[in-house]
């Protein structure tokens, strides 16, 4: 693909570019904020990053979710308990080892998912729909530039089925720290 014509000096600026990500970073927080907002009286941030790990990986061990979510196995504990109490998760016995209890959505932890998610994405999908579609291209080879540059894997696309595997395209087996 040719390289675009740009200004003198405009690529070479990196204070420009980090302003610009750090102003399309708050759009995204916002948005991340108003897709929770319904939800704000049960589920925290953190623990809505849990219900989400928790929708991609299915039944998983504390220590695993802990590791995951880059937070000590009590504050883990203490999360769980918390989504327990809401009615969004429980605990149940692995039948491979009786010893281990493994953590899981309930049907309503799912909705929640799905729902946030779904709010999530049909706003963002309101911003993209105001971009001309060569903004559109412009804007997907930028994303794609700057994701690779941080080491994040691009969000797999929607399946056939319209199910989306990563509701917020987190990959499952790297550290969900840096998305939330």
């Amino acid at each position: 693909m040719p390289e675009r014509e740009t200004p003198a000096g405009v690529m070479d600026d990196v204070d420009v570019v980090t302003r610009s990500v750090l102003t399309a970073s708050r759009l995204l927080v916002a948005v991340s904020a108003r897709s929770l907002a319904e939800v704000e009286e049960r589920v925290t941030l953190p623990q809505f990053r849990m219900l989400v790990v928790l929708s991609t990986r299915g039944a998983t061990k504390l220590v695993t979710l802990a590791d995951l979510l880059q937070v000590a196995p009590s504050t883990a504990m203490r999360m769980v308990d918390r989504l327990i109490a809401a009615g969004l998760a429980d605990r149940q016995s692995n039948p491979d080892n009786r010893r281990e209890t493994l953590l899981q959505l309930t049907d309503e932890g799912r909705r929640t998912v799905e729902d946030v998610t779904g709010r999530r994405r049909a706003e963002i999908a309101a911003i993209v729909e105001r971009l001309t579609p060569t903004q559109r291209l412009a804007l997907i080879e930028a994303l794609a530039a700057f994701n690779e540059a941080g080491g994040e894997p691009l969000a797999p696309a929607q399946a056939l089925d319209g199910a989306e595997p990563h509701p917020l395209g987190w990959a499952v087996d790297l550290p969900v720290g840096r998305d939330a």
